[in-house]
């Protein structure tokens, strides 16, 4: 078991966040589709992650929080994204865990 399965909103786990690069971005919707509760597509056509209070995150670079009940469809949304912009990465370090920039 690797430790970037052991996420935890509560601070127990690995805490893991998610954000869009929306230069990349299809519009495809397949993010939000698999987390609707995390990923929203705007009225630009473009997907953006949304805070736990469910407000759209538009600043570049924005980031939320992956809620553990949600890791598996975040993560699968990451690896079906057609314009490989979604990044899901550690918050202690900032190392990309799943996306396109994964080791």
């Amino acid at each position: 078991m690797t430790v970037r399965h052991e996420v935890s909103a509560e601070g127990t786990g690995e805490a893991l966040e998610v954000w869009i690069d929306q230069d990349l971005c299809t519009g495809d919707g397949i993010c939000a589709q698999y987390a609707p509760e995390v990923f929203e597509l705007d009225i630009d056509g473009l997907a953006y992650v949304k805070s736990s209070g469910d407000e759209l995150l538009q600043n570049p670079g924005a980031t939320t929080p992956v809620p553990l009940p949600l890791l598996k469809d975040v993560v699968d949304s990451a690896k079906e994204c057609p314009g490989d912009c979604i990044h899901v990465r550690r918050v202690s370090d900032r190392v990309e865990v799943y996306g396109p920039d994964a080791g």
